[in-house]
């Protein structure tokens, strides 16, 4: 599904420093490529997981492992400034703790053999209005909660035969749902976090009288996994309490649930230790493929420039490891090699 017009914008986004426009590409071009064409080419057919997947597949097939992990997590990009609809809507963000207007899109990251490989993405679409009673405004809610989007995403995987051994999430994916789906249906493990709150019972028996405690009144000693069943589970989990000192010296916890009864703490830590890797992919299509800086207004054209943004992503990852080179170190070189020859070019037009 090589789309010239795709690599040439997807490039642009790699390479761009500035303000992203249709007419930046074009000029960049000599003009060999016009603005209209460019326009009508994010305005044409709607880019979806299934094109991303048609581009990340002989890459995968190549690297993939019977021990990769599947990683989801969300990211929002806020657009204040861009007219509200579907996709540019509001949405809580938990890292900030408050509801701000933006894009926001539910990423699937495969990674083996220490690459990252977007192979499927969902942006949320709020395209259901409603009137809120207490405010009497119009607001936006989602046919679909990003739950079940995460297990349609993962059926797509499977009927993909993508290789993989386990999922990794943070708290907001770890519902009784997504746990059932993936160790029931799908016959694979997971490694979720859990929110303290969330109730066990140390024994099957303490399940079936129902006795059930929050993990953070467990007698679970620091850096130990145990056996639990979680509510709601018919299945048992092992479960570890991860104690960690954060930058302002307090002291951190983190309870993971592991489907496989074989892991040891050890193996839990490390595992979930690679879920960090959706965040480096969030960081950098923000920061190097200009996920925020579309230059478009209707729902189509900014959907397909957040495709692109995520496809340069992974022409990226592909340089780095070609030249063993992070993202912003690719983008730093390619940075000093734009001023080098708009420095020759002055020296030219002063000579």
């Amino acid at each position: 599904m090589k789309n010239s017009l795709l690599e040439l914008y997807s490039d642009y986004l790699m390479r761009s420093f500035a303000q992203i426009t249709a007419t930046g590409l074009s000029q960049l071009l000599d003009h060999e490529v016009s603005h209209d064409q460019i326009t009508r080419f994010l305005a044409g057919t709607d880019y979806t997981s299934r094109d991303l997947w048609s581009l990340v597949k002989p890459t995968v097939r190549t690297i993939e492992t019977d021990e990769g992990v599947l990683i989801f997590d969300d990211t929002i990009e806020e657009k204040p400034y861009t007219d509200e609809n579907e996709i540019i809507a509001w949405h809580f963000d938990h890292c900030q703790n408050r509801t701000v207007k933006g894009v926001n899109i539910l990423n699937c990251l495969y990674h083996a053999n220490g690459i990252n490989v977007p192979v499927a993405f969902e942006i949320v679409h709020k395209d259901l209005l409603f009137c809120d009673i207490q405010t009497r405004q119009v607001k936006r809610h989602s046919a679909l909660t990003k739950n079940e989007q995460l297990r349609q995403m993962l059926r797509v995987c499977q009927q993909n035969q993508l290789r993989y051994r386990t999922v990794l999430t943070d708290n907001w994916f770890s519902s009784k749902e997504n746990m059932t789906f993936i160790k029931v249906e799908l016959n694979k493990d997971f490694v979720m976090a859990l929110k303290s709150n969330r109730t066990v019972a140390l024994s099957l028996e303490d399940k079936r009288q129902g006795h059930f405690v929050r993990v953070d009144a467990l007698p679970l000693e620091d850096n130990t996994a145990r056996l639990v069943f979680i509510k709601g589970l018919s299945f048992p989990v092992m479960l570890a309490k991860q104690v960690f000192k954060n930058q302002d010296g307090s002291r951190g916890m983190l309870y993971l649930a592991s489907s496989d009864l074989q892991h040891t703490y050890d193996q839990i830590t490390t595992l979930y230790q690679k879920r960090w890797n959706v965040e480096i992919f969030h960081k950098s299509i923000k920061s190097n493929t200009g996920l925020a800086h579309s230059p478009t207004r209707t729902i189509r054209t900014q959907s397909n420039h957040f495709f692109a943004s995520i496809y340069a992503f992974f022409k990226l990852e592909q340089l780095k490891l070609k030249h063993q080179l992070n993202h912003f170190a690719l983008r730093s070189k390619l940075y000093i090699k734009a001023l080098q020859a708009s420095f020759a070019e002055l020296h030219r037009l002063s000579a």
